[in-house]
């Protein structure tokens, strides 16, 4: 897969690493912090210098009990911000917004990857009855087809009520799936993600890390977002502060279960703790030669 100007290959063994760039006030780990434009650039220089594959752009947080700010707020936070990543450094950026108008104007402004917390189905559960779209400039599946990018389809649902939890995770997926080839998104150019910390509670955020090797039935990329949730810290009992060697024992579990990217905070522990499973990994299979 080709993000920007970058190969991605996957079932190698190698975790590649999304670092996170939140240029929001109320972010639930770094809200505030960098939403300065030179603060943002600092930390994207960081980043890079840490390995970090893919920088995540955030302009909303999506955190429980969020501020919604409006379409045109949005927009102005992330291209600014995009146009001088863009402008500086030679990384893929991923935008993460639901809004199809936001994602329109982020990846016009040289973003690479669209990453939809919504899985293209926000205008399925919610467009007024009769219309195919929230939105005036159209479907977000529709938006990013246009725009021929790889983008980053997680779960969500308005409820966390099912009957049969793994099996309607999946379901949703594959209807995302669907959404996405029906406007010309081609399934190679998809990335799934299960969705920690969204339409679950404790227990199902825990059933979906304990069950990684279920979503290698679809055969396609996989990515995790654990870092620094609310699963880890009530397993732990640790404020968001606090979450990082549990974020990086997600890391390595996704490593361990053939997954192909990460979404942290921390670039450089988790890298370190990646590098360090890949080593031991290649060296068992070696072994068995």
């Amino acid at each position: 897969m080709k993000i920007g100007n970058r190969e991605f290959n996957f079932g190698q063994g190698h975790v590649y690493i999304m670092g996170i760039l939140n240029v929001t006030p109320d972010s639930f780990s770094d809200g505030g912090k960098f939403n300065d434009k030179d603060a943002a650039l600092r930390h994207v220089e960081e980043m890079v210098s840490q390995g970090a594959d893919i920088i995540d752009v955030g302009g909303e947080s999506t955190r429980p009990g969020y501020q919604k700010i409006t379409v045109q707020e949005e927009i102005a936070r992330v291209t600014r911000i995009i146009e001088a990543v863009k402008a500086r450094f030679d990384v893929p950026i991923s935008i993460d917004t639901y809004k199809a108008p936001v994602m329109d104007a982020a990846l016009a402004a040289g973003a690479d990857l669209a990453n939809d917390i919504w899985g293209l189905r926000y205008d399925k559960l919610f467009a007024p009855e009769g219309q195919t779209s929230v939105w005036d400039c159209g479907t977000m599946a529709g938006i990013i087809a246009k725009h021929d990018v790889p983008v980053c389809v997680m779960h969500n649902r308005k409820e966390a009520v099912y009957t049969d939890f793994l099996r309607e995770v999946k379901e949703d997926l594959a209807d995302s799936i669907a959404i996405g080839e029906k406007a010309g998104i081609d399934r190679a150019q998809m990335i799934l993600d299960p969705g920690v910390g969204f339409a679950k509670d404790y227990e199902q955020n825990l059933e979906i890390l304990a069950n990684l090797e279920e979503f290698r039935d679809f055969d396609m990329p996989l990515l995790l977002a654990a870092s620094r949730k609310s699963v880890i810290g009530l397993t732990l009992d640790l404020p968001v502060t606090e979450r990082e060697e549990g974020t990086m024992v997600t890391s390595v579990l996704a490593g361990m279960a053939g997954w192909d990217f990460v979404r942290v905070h921390d670039v450089e522990k988790n890298k370190r703790a990646l590098d360090m499973l890949e080593k031991i990994l290649t060296k068992r299979l070696a072994n068995k030669k």
